[in-house]
């Protein structure tokens, strides 16, 4: 176990993360940054990439969060593989304790840990995820123009991935397993209104099938009651759209969380509650969650980082 020191300790990868620490490095900053379990982010686990701008050709996430990093390392950033687990924002310089029990003495922090979306559970998500199961309709709806797709969920999420999905798809299911939608009136209209979305109240999945992607999916609906019926409905793409959950449990009780668990920031900045501790990406934005509008946020933290280092030089 050691200390380490460093003027900026970025904590998460991805695009946030590696664009931070490609302006902190060009910055002469020498950032630190841990990649955590998930080197590259969401993105890594998407196939292809088509609405970065500079790839004309589409790229796949893998390929895209690797240029990042290999830019950032030809910058002088230094990075380690794992997780930060424990954290103190009481005083400066930082104190922050990864896995393995080393202790990183930080004069600022950038957190971009990201947001995972959240999964039904059903052992074939994680089978099909990249083959027909995605959390992003923004991202991944291209795909599927003249298709038929499910969308997961009630919510104005939900509703909001089902219609955007209707302008591309041939067909989309709407599946919601209570009687109601819980989207906001207007939302539930359009919706209604759109003559190639199908909804299925009272209906859960059960499963998933194709054989070298998604080709279908199990419902049943009204479980549990005597009206109870089982039926399959076949699909090319399903869509998980009941929300995301910012990864920021570590930094609970530490600096200033919304009620979902996203941290908050100062107006436009990415200045958290904590003086020298910035928040980029997904963890701090429960609305766009794009690969782009992250590293424009990746870019602005370590701006930030920079002009509170210049502004407080003594630690």
């Amino acid at each position: 176990m050691a200390e380490i020191k460093t003027r900026l300790l970025i904590i998460g990868s991805g695009p946030a993360g590696y664009t931070a620490a490609i302006y902190a490095s060009r910055a002469n900053l020498h950032p630190l940054l841990y990649e955590g379990d998930q080197p590259g982010g969401q993105l890594t686990i998407t196939t292809e990439v088509e609405n970065f701008p500079g790839y004309p050709n589409g790229v796949q996430g893998t390929e895209m969060m690797e240029e990042f990093r290999q830019q950032a390392i030809h910058f002088g950033t230094e990075i380690k593989t794992g997780n930060i687990e424990k954290v103190d924002f009481s005083k400066r310089p930082f104190k922050c304790e990864d896995e393995k029990g080393n202790v990183i003495s930080a004069e600022t922090v950038v957190i971009s840990t990201g947001a995972s979306a959240k999964y039904l559970g059903l052992p074939d998500e994680e089978k099909y995820r990249g083959l027909g199961v995605s959390a992003c309709a923004t991202c991944d709806g291209f795909f599927y123009r003249k298709k038929v797709v499910a969308v997961v969920g009630g919510g104005d999420t939900a509703c909001e991935e089902a219609l955007y999905l209707s302008t591309l798809a041939k067909k989309v299911y709407l599946i919601v397993r209570r009687g109601v939608l819980r989207a906001s009136d207007v939302m539930q209209q359009r919706v209604k209104d759109k003559e190639n979305i199908e909804i299925l109240f009272h209906c859960n999945t059960l499963g998933l099938f194709g054989e070298d992607g998604v080709e279908g999916a199990h419902i049943v609906k009204n479980v549990g009651t005597p009206e109870e019926e089982k039926f399959d409905i076949a699909i090319d793409g399903f869509f998980l759209a009941i929300g995301h959950k910012p990864n920021t449990d570590v930094f609970k009780g530490q600096i200033e969380l919304d009620n979902e668990g996203y941290i908050k920031v100062d107006g436009a900045t990415t200045h958290t509650n904590v003086a020298g501790v910035f928040a980029a990406g997904d963890c701090a934005d429960p609305r766009y969650r794009q690969a782009v509008v992250a590293a424009g946020s990746g870019c602005r933290a370590a701006l930030d980082a920079e002009k509170f280092l210049m502004e407080h030089s003594e630690v």
